[in-house]
């Protein structure tokens, strides 16, 4: 990696709002703006990365989206050490800022009051393993493979303002507990507040911040997708007062390691019951859950889709280490990815090999039979059920990601 972001940011110029810093000289943050749709969210995505990956190859680079540095960093990383707020945290934390580099897909929905964001955060925290293990792109990280499929999300939770949020009694329990992160020194101030899911501290809106960075455009719109319809869901739960099932803390965070280590190829738990299952059916519960809300903001098609091409190809952890088997070079894993993030449509890999042991994926002709039930099954949704507000007023602003800037091919 090289740290050119200063020299991109300059070049890429004009987009003040939307391309900014980050933690390291070798990330930019892409914010988009408000979206009202997944296509306009699409399409903003695209356009922002296709600016920066201009800009980035006038410098001699290329644009990489990626969770984790997947080659080794030579010498100490070049933060952005001009700020007085990094020095403070590189002194306070150490080498705990080496885990800076990292890159996340943060989601934020609103718009919500602190108390709804609260309320809705205890109802969907249950599937934060489950959105890691969809997203997870992280095997490889400073030259070797992990054995994580979310490196990142494992590397990320050695910070202790990280991991999972707790369950909250009340807004006034949230606000205790940052401000004993605050107190305790665990925390700079309320950005540092890193929980997979949290209140926005600076935005009327509930921010998901567990997914690894995606060089996929679709997977990325997937999982705004899934956010938006996962608080939808809970609003119209809490609007219909029903009850909130319960969940033993200690087997939610066991399911997110699971879901680190395993991604969408292997295991998870269930977050209720602790029962193994494949993480491929915990995804598919999930689309089961949401679509309702998925086909009121017309995202069902897109999202069943995209999910299919998922489990079908694999995921992007997946996708890497069948690259790196070719030639055990980590060389052609760079080159896949920064192919992945100028593309954009990712090109059909075909089937992913099976692995041993493993249920096997439906046919296409059973997804599509599978997807038109869905559909059949939203469109009959009692009608008297609330509308949650969210759909009316949502504001997603996809933070999607640090983007790692690499070496053009010709410096590799």
């Amino acid at each position: 990696m090289v740290p050119a972001a200063p020299l991109v940011l300059a070049t890429a110029g004009g987009l003040p709002g939307e391309l900014h810093p980050e933690g390291t000289r070798y990330q930019v943050e892409i914010s988009t703006p408000i979206a009202h749709s997944a296509a306009s969210l699409r399409a903003e995505l695209a356009a922002l990365r296709r600016t920066l990956g201009r800009a980035a190859r006038t410098h001699g680079c290329r644009l990489l989206a990626a969770p984790s540095p997947v080659v080794a960093v030579e010498g100490p990383l070049h933060l952005t050490d001009d700020l007085p707020r990094q020095r403070e945290q590189h002194r306070r934390f150490g080498a705990l800022t080496d885990t800076l580099v990292s890159c996340g897909r943060h989601i934020h929905i609103g718009t919500l009051d602190v108390d709804t964001a609260v309320a809705v955060s205890n109802r969907i925290r249950p599937w934060l393993p489950t959105l890691i293990a969809l997203a997870a792109n992280s095997p490889f990280w400073g030259g070797r493979d992990t054995g994580h499929a979310s490196w990142r999300a494992m590397a990320w939770s050695g910070w202790p303002s990280a991991g999972l949020p707790p369950h909250f009694t009340s807004t006034a329990h949230f606000r205790r507990s940052v401000q004993t992160l605050l107190g305790s020194g665990a925390a700079l101030d309320t950005k540092m507040v890193y929980w997979d899911l949290r209140p926005s501290g600076h935005w009327p809106t509930l921010e998901i911040r567990a997914p690894d960075m995606s060089p996929d455009i679709d997977s990325a719109v997937l999982q705004a997708e899934l956010a938006r319809a996962l608080v939808s869901t809970a609003l119209r739960e809490i609007a219909e007062r029903r009850p909130e099932p319960a969940v033993r803390d200690d087997v939610l965070r066991l399911a997110r390691w699971r879901a680190a280590h395993d991604g969408l190829e292997g295991f998870g738990l269930d977050p209720y019951t602790g029962t193994e299952l494949p993480a491929a059916d915990l995804a598919e519960a999930l689309l089961d859950l949401v679509a309702p809300e998925l086909a009121a903001a017309g995202d069902l098609d897109h999202a069943a889709k995209t999910l299919a091409t998922l489990l079908r190809d694999g995921s992007g952890a997946h996708r890497q280490r069948m690259v790196f088997a070719r030639r055990q070079d980590l060389t052609d894993v760079l080159r896949h990815l920064t192919d992945e993030t100028e593309a954009e449509r990712r090109k059909r890999t075909g089937a992913r090999p099976a692995v041993p042991g493993e249920r096997r994926r439906p046919s296409p002709s059973a997804a599509n039979d599978r997807f038109r039930e869905l559909r059949r099954r939203s469109d009959h949704r009692p009608q008297e059920t609330p509308k949650p507000q969210v759909r009316s007023f949502l504001h997603l602003r996809l933070a999607v990601g640090r983007v790692g800037l690499e070496p053009t091919a010709d410096g590799l």
